[in-house]
This record gives C-alpha cells, structure tokens and sequence, in this order.
C-alpha cells in the first residue's frame, strides 16, 4: 500500500474540503435582523435577546414551556373527515395536508393536553401556525371540543393558545360552523365554573378572533403580537381612512380595553400559575380570625326629678315692652312695664 494514498492525500483534502455544517445552527430575528445561536434562543424561549421580539412557537414547545417539569400527556383527537369537499387550487387539498403533517409531524393545527402547572391540573390546547398557518377546520373544531369536554371530566380550568390564521378556505363552509361549535365548546366550560383563559399570541386573527378567543374569561397576550380581524390593508381599503400604527398589536389593544394584560414569554408561565390559583382555590389562604363585639355606650335614662320636657325645654328670657324694638323670640315672654318703672318725662 503507498503511504502517500493512504495517509498524505486524505490529509490534504481535509485541508481544503469544506466541512457540512448544519443549517440550523444559527436563527435569524425577522425584526432587527441580528443572528443568534440556536442554543442562545433556545434558552430565551424564542425571544430576541437584542430587541425582545417574540418569535412563534410550535404546539409542542409551547406545552413544554407552560407544564410542570414536561408532566403532561397529549390526548388523542377524534379523526376528522379529510377533505370533505374535495378542494383544489394549485394543489389539492390533501396534497397539502400531507405536506403538513410531514413537515410539523403533526395531524392537525391543535394539540390538546393535560397535566400540572403550579401543582393545578390544567387542560391546553395549542396551536401549530407551521401546520397551514394554524388554520381552523374541521379538525380544529373537534379538538377544542375535546379539550373542553376533558377540562369538565377532570373539573381543571381550560387554557387556549391561539396561533391561527382563522378558518381553513379548502373546508369552505364547514370551517365557518367551527366557530359556533368553538363558542359551545367554551360555554360548556363556563357552565361548569371552570376558569377559561386565553392567551393571545402572534397571530390571532380571522375567525378565530371572532369565535373562542375573544370569550376568556381573562386575555393575556403576548408582546407585540398581533391580534385582529381582518388585515390592516382591507380595513383602509374599505373604510378609506389612515389606521393609527400598530392599531393591531397587543399594547395597542391593552390601552383601549381588548385585551387585560400584556405579558413577557419569560413570566407566562408564572402569571398563569397566579391566575389560576386565584381562580381556581377562591377561598382565604389563612386562618379566619373573630374580630372581638364592640358593646355599645349606655344611654343616662333622666331621673324622676327630671323630666323629658324640662331637658328639652329652652330658657326663658324676660323682656319689657319699654326696651326699644323689642320683639319676643322663640321661649321668650314679653312682659308689660309697671308705671314705677317708668321714666320722668
């Protein structure tokens, strides 16, 4: 064997061959355009350690981030029919649909688990914006029901985490009637007297808006994400006026009393874990004391000697006819002058 094959070529070619280095490695901030490493974000939960802007989270990360110690269990979902009105554009509806669930390996848009947060049993359900920008079909609609039919059985409050773009256009009217059933899904809950709380990450727009995510109980919303209805566009369009900037994000909304507090990704979890110990164990935290009676003062009864009539009564002032402008007054007697009194003219 010759050396200069076996051992001085492989050694010169390492020396110029470009070494695979993943592509994931580092993550650009679509806001300030800054690279992070991926274990610096990962550590800030998706949040930009330079400007603070809020990345999206997947379903998964999201549950991971909000439970106690990764104790939870996602259930599984009632099968939807699949392409109910054989939808196609540039793409079939399942082709796209397969597309999704091998890019997020997921089945749908939701995922639905249960378990602790701060010592609660809580049920979430979660949205995917990767999977068809968590749009809201018909599979949508099944699991919010079984989130809410699971939170009544296990008598935990439910927490909803919006990321959608609203209903699903390849399931046409069928994804419409998702927002009826979202809305009865959420008043079984309230029937219940569970706790319902939303929180409103970016985006939350759409039907989705205008079904579950505007009945919490208490909106938390993320920072700066947007929360509406229809575009910014559409709406200048239509009403042909210039919309103040930012109309659409979370601080907006909070100052004009759409939405109850604006929180940091970081403090979520612990103002979630607040919130619901408060709603959910609403009786005092510590002892209840007895606060000593306080016995009313004695009233002095007047003695014999003394009767009602003459404490109450006023003094009786005398005063002659002779004094000039003399007029009698309320307890005062108006007595005539004898001619002694009189003076010598």
């Amino acid at each position: 064997m010759n050396w200069l094959t076996n051992f001085v070529r492989p050694k010169i070619r390492a020396l110029y061959t470009k070494k695979d280095v993943p592509d994931n490695l580092w993550h650009k901030c679509p806001n300030c355009e800054a690279m992070i490493f991926h274990r610096d974000l990962e550590e800030n939960l998706h949040v930009c350690q330079h400007c603070g802007f809020h990345m999206r989270l997947d379903a998964d990360k999201r549950l991971k981030m909000l439970f106690d110690d990764d104790d939870f269990q996602v259930i599984e979902l009632p099968k939807a029919p699949i392409d109910p009105l054989r939808f196609r554009d540039q793409k079939r509806y399942t082709d796209r649909l397969k597309e999704a669930q091998a890019k997020t390996g997921k089945s749908d848009a939701i995922r639905v688990a249960h378990g602790k947060m701060g010592g609660i049993g809580t049920v979430i359900a979660a949205f995917d914006f990767g999977f068809m920008g968590g749009s809201m079909g018909i599979a949508v609609g099944e699991g919010l029901l079984a989130a809410a039919r699971l939170a009544v059985l296990q008598e935990a409050p439910l927490v909803v985490v919006p990321s959608s773009g609203g209903a699903r256009m390849q399931e046409g009217i069928l994804s419409l009637m998702q927002m009826p059933r979202s809305t009865i899904a959420v008043q079984m809950v309230k029937e219940a007297g569970l706790p319902y709380i939303v929180v409103l990450t970016d985006p939350t727009t759409g039907g989705v808006t205008a079904s579950f995510a505007m009945l919490g109980d208490l909106h938390i919303a993320e920072k700066g994400a947007q929360i509406g209805f229809a575009g910014a566009r559409v709406i200048e369009d239509t009403i042909r006026e210039t919309l103040p900037e930012g109309f659409q994000r979370s601080e907006y909304l909070m100052e004009h009393g759409m939405v109850d507090m604006v929180v940091h990704r970081k403090d979520l979890r612990e103002t979630l874990i607040r919130v619901l110990d408060l709603l959910s164990r609403p009786g005092p935290s510590a002892e209840i004391v007895t606060l000593p009676k306080q016995e009313p003062e004695a009233v002095v009864a007047p003695t014999e000697a003394e009767s009602i009539e003459d404490l109450t009564a006023e003094p009786t002032v005398a005063v002659t006819s002779d004094t000039p402008g003399a007029q009698p007054h309320s307890g005062e007697t108006l007595e005539p002058a004898t001619p002694g009194d009189r003076p010598e003219r």
